[in-house]
């Protein structure tokens, strides 16, 4: 208003403010607010911290986890250290340092311990793309729901009301090839996944593109996608003899021979539980997410919805799967992550098999990727190996199966004697 005097009621007009609070800051002589102390805290700094330590490391006896309604409770009669808080005051001092101890998310823990040279493989293919890769996967028993009335709206017109009961009328499974270059999809919907499903769905997708250019396909380690049947129709479509079926007697033998470059078809075989590594997985999820919002009565209700929806993101939405990660950080990650499983007392609670594929994959990481990992990180995995190393002899000792104990024992061995050898490092990050 530049240096035109204003009545109080034009102020209180113009600001919002009450006249009471407009009379007394024209008495003051500058704008800014008095210096107050404030309410003193109730909790200390300390209590506080106590607080978040006990209720994001503490587990109630009785099982589950602390919402904030029962961590108050307990505190009020065990409040010795802490003080007693209700729930609200709890609720206040996680949200002022970020916490969320309540959510999870899912995360696939890598055990496979070639995963990272069959990762970067992988990597090397997305960023030096073949001009026909495709990306192959199936998502088996997704189930056709109808609700017992339709969805309505609400009168606010702000979400959809869906009626909580529902009946189920089967299942039906999906079929998806992803084309890498362009992202359009080959999809088909089939009441069953087995072997024979399988080749069906592959042989169409033959037909569908090139009979003469080399054909990569990635996919994931189901058993059906390395069967025998598989390799045949491989060597059928690539013009070449299938090997005997005692020649490709096992599974490892089979994808070893599916990855071969020596034929015009070649699979690309994802690391064991690296399931993201297959841009396909994403395409399953962008149909399924759309389509199953929806009420369906019937199997060929669902399979209408979906095709439909494949349609009209190849007319509409397709573009080529860009890949940009590189795997930086990974590395440093896992043995991280391992580090805080044996910290924990993981190795009591991990399946041997599993175990023993961490402690190769330890191995591994040791011997060619030693200086992806920072020396800190390596110290903090030779510590926690240290400590636990008692608690996974004690679990490989009480194994009954036959093979899966010698594999243990060798494991660690192996282990111990790479530690010994190539981890005599101290506090420097490489």
């Amino acid at each position: 208003m530049g240096n035109v005097d204003l009545s109080t009621k034009a102020i209180c007009f113009y600001t919002g403010y009450h006249r009471s609070t407009v009379l007394r800051w024209q008495t003051r002589d500058s704008v800014s607010d008095l210096t107050r102390t404030g309410r003193p805290l109730i909790y200390s700094e300390c209590n506080r911290l106590r607080l978040i330590g006990f209720y994001c490391q503490a587990l109630p006896e009785c099982g589950g986890r602390w919402t904030t309604r029962t961590a108050g409770k307990f505190l009020e009669l065990n409040h010795e250290d802490i003080g007693s808080m209700s729930k609200s005051t709890i609720n206040r001092i996680l949200l002022a340092h970020h916490l969320k101890p309540h959510r999870k998310r899912y995360f696939l823990n890598v055990t496979d311990p070639d995963f990272f040279p069959k990762m970067e493989l992988l990597i090397d293919l997305f960023l030096n793309r073949p001009d026909n890769l495709f990306a192959f996967d199936e998502s088996p028993g997704i189930q056709i729901l109808q609700r017992l009335v339709p969805d309505l709206q609400s009168e606010e017109v702000k979400l959809i009301l869906e009626e909580f009961e529902y009946i189920r009328n089967g299942t039906l499974d999906i079929f998806m090839c992803l084309n890498v270059n362009n992202g359009k999809m080959f999809c088909e919907c089939r009441k069953d996944h087995c072997t024979k499903t399988l080749i069906e769905f592959l042989e169409a997708h033959f037909e569908q593109v090139s009979k003469t250019e080399p054909l990569h396909y990635v996919t994931d380690n189901l058993n059906t996608h390395c069967s025998y049947d598989i390799c045949k129709i491989v060597a059928k479509h690539s013009n070449i003899e299938c090997p005997a079926e005692e020649e490709l007697d096992n599974m490892e033998k089979r994808r070893s021979w599916l990855s071969g470059s020596d034929k015009r078809i070649v699979f690309h075989f994802t690391p064991f539980h690296g399931s993201w590594l297959n841009p396909a997985e994403i395409a399953i999820g962008l149909i399924v997410s759309k389509c199953l919002q929806v009420s369906y009565t019937t199997y060929e209700g669902l399979k209408t919805a979906i095709m439909d929806a494949v349609e009209f993101r190849n007319t509409y939405m397709a573009q080529p799967f860009r890949w940009n990660y590189k795997g930086e950080d990974l590395h440093d990650k896992v043995v991280r992550r391992f580090t805080q499983n044996l910290n924990k007392g993981g190795a009591e609670n991990t399946e041997l098999r599993i175990l023993t594929k961490q402690l190769l994959l330890m191995t591994n990481l040791i011997n060619d990727y030693r200086d992806k990992v920072l020396d800190s990180t390596w110290e903090a995995f030779k510590l926690a190996f240290k400590n636990s190393e008692e608690s996974i002899q004690e679990k490989i000792h009480l194994e009954q199966g036959p093979k899966r104990k010698p594999k243990a024992q060798a494991a660690i061995k192996t282990l111990k004697e790479e530690i010994a050898e190539k981890l005599q490092v101290s506090g420097k990050a490489v």
